[in-house]
């Protein structure tokens, strides 16, 4: 009858290494379906969607084949690089363009007209104060109308708003005639600015309420007929800055936004003749930095003191004003502010040359950008003479003139738009960033035939092996577990004939331990090449 030995042994250090494997066994089991060890890179080039890569990346020799195809991908690679670069640097340069639209609409909202007289004072308006106040400006001997001269008299001191007022033509003289699309019109619809030129008025310059006009062609705007007043232009003296040679009057047309710069941007118009000036409405868009220069506006930024809107013209006449408040401590009658105006004196000797000044180096000492947003008015213009001799006769009659003050002294001013529709100039990206990824994804589509997901798959790749290179270094530098495990022996009767079961199994020493150590008995002895016995059992 066969006989069955089962042994228990222990062993500290040994069963410890067979338990660290079957648990590492057991953990790359349970771990490697989850994290499967990053595929090498013959395996990575083989699946790739990067062109040319598997044929480069082959196991085996490296041979001419594969020269070729390296070759091929670096030179198409490099071509790559290089157009990227290129495209790269061309939308660093934020280029732009312009672009012309133009639109036709049912109404359109009509300019604001500034007229001016080119004479600035009323010779009969002039009292014998103001010409002693104004004889350095108009280049009139400051004597009084009985002949004194300047020493003998004594005046208060002027008033410039008030001369300016007072003095300037007014236009309930010079308005003989006024019509807008077909209804008459008045000195009451015009409002009085002041300008270089004095006193001048402006029509339609409300923004809150302006006249809209709902046909285009002649007789559909405004139609004005002026007396310039020549008989009460200044006597020439001598010249001074002041000094006028013209007869007739300035005309600027504007937006509403924008108050009148019209020494600069304004046109004339002589007596004598009607004029017509045909108009087309231009509104411009700019970019902002970096592909433009304009002036973005700002949801409740201050503008400039004074107005309610910025613009060019607004931004000049506050740097003109602030230059001659600097230098003369006041300021002049057509600048806004609350500053005291300066006296005829100061406007002689000090405003007036800083003012010019300010004018000429506008470019360095004030800076003033376009708005993002503009809108003006492009000009035809063309004349006519009038009056002509029928005509001469009935308007001496009408207004008590000869016909040579007729023909010296009145025109008509015709302005109106072309037609019902307006220029939009735009100015636009010529490269943005949307066409910057278009060229560099054709361009990497067509020399190395990648896209967006190939990058993935690259970066995918190269996560993987950092990936399993830091897990390999974790798992090197984790301790060992100190756990007794136990093993199961099972010895057939035929192997141990010649010996007792226990001295088989043990194979100690004769005296490395007690002989009548009993099963189960927890004595513990060290076993010489086992480690720890820590129990026995048969």
């Amino acid at each position: 009858m066969p006989i069955e030995i089962v042994c228990k042994i222990k062993f500290a250090e040994e069963d410890e290494k067979q338990k660290e494997k079957e648990e590492g066994d057991k953990e790359s089991l349970i771990e490697e379906p989850a994290r499967p060890r990053s595929r090498d890179l013959a395996a990575f080039a083989s699946a790739s969607t990067l062109h040319g890569l598997g044929h480069i990346c082959r196991s085996g020799r490296l041979g001419v084949r594969q020269t070729l195809w390296a070759f091929a991908f670096l030179a198409s690679l490099a071509f790559f690089l290089y157009q990227a670069a290129k495209s790269a640097l061309l939308y660093l340069e934020h280029p732009h363009v312009m672009a012309l639209d133009e639109e036709a609409i049912r109404e359109m909202v009509f300019p604001a007209i500034t007229i001016c007289n080119i004479n600035r004072y009323r010779h009969s308006a002039l009292t014998d104060a103001d010409i002693f106040h104004l004889a350095n400006m108009t280049g009139l001997p400051p004597k009084d109308r009985d002949g004194h001269k300047a020493t003998d008299l004594l005046y208060p001191d002027p008033d410039m708003a008030d001369i300016v007022n007072r003095t300037g033509h007014q236009l309930d003289d010079m308005l003989k005639s006024c019509n807008f699309s077909g209804e008459n019109c008045s000195s009451r619809d015009f409002t009085v600015v002041y300008t270089r030129y004095g006193k001048c008025y402006t029509f339609n310059g409300d923004r809150r309420n302006p006249r809209v006009t709902r046909q285009g062609g002649m007789g559909n705007g405004l139609e004005i007929m002026l007396d310039i007043q020549q008989e009460e232009y200044l006597p020439i003296w001598r010249e001074t800055n002041e000094t006028s040679f013209e007869a007739g009057i300035r005309v600027q047309i504007h937006s509403q936004d924008e108050p009148p710069y019209i020494h600069q941007l304004g046109f004339g118009v002589s007596p004598g003749f009607q004029t017509f000036v045909s108009c087309q409405e231009q509104r411009l868009t700019y970019l902002p930095q970096p592909w433009g220069n304009c002036r973005a506006s700002v949801q409740g930024e201050q503008t400039l003191p004074g107005y309610d809107t910025y613009s060019i013209a607004a931004c000049r006449l506050q740097c003109e004003k602030e230059a001659v408040v600097q230098s003369c401590h006041c300021r002049m009658v057509h600048m806004p502010g609350n500053e005291s105006i300066c006296s005829p004196n100061v406007y002689i000797e000090c405003a007036d040359h800083t003012l010019d000044a300010a004018v000429e180096d506008s470019q360095e000492r004030c800076s003033c950008p376009t708005p993002c947003n503009l809108t003006r008015y492009g000009k035809e213009i063309s004349m006519v003479r009038i009056p002509n001799k029928g005509s001469a006769r009935y308007l001496a009659r009408k207004y008590n003139k000869n016909e040579t003050y007729i023909r010296e002294n009145f025109l008509v001013l015709d302005i109106f738009f072309e037609a019902l529709n307006y220029e939009a100039i735009e100015q636009k990206k010529a490269y943005d960033l949307a066409g910057l990824l278009g060229d560099i994804g054709g361009q990497m589509g067509l020399f190395i035939g990648a896209s967006i997901l190939t990058i993935l798959e690259i970066l995918d790749y190269v996560y993987e092996v950092i990936r399993d290179r830091v897990s390999r270094v974790l798992r090197r530098s984790k301790p060992p577990l100190k756990k007794p495990s136990g093993s199961i022996a099972t010895l057939g009767l035929e192997e141990l004939k010649d010996q007792s079961p226990c001295e088989t199994l043990g194979r100690h020493v004769e005296g490395a331990y007690n002989a009548g150590i009993l099963p189960n008995h927890h004595h513990r002895h060290h076993y010489p090449h086992q480690g720890v016995f820590e129990d026995f059992a048969c």
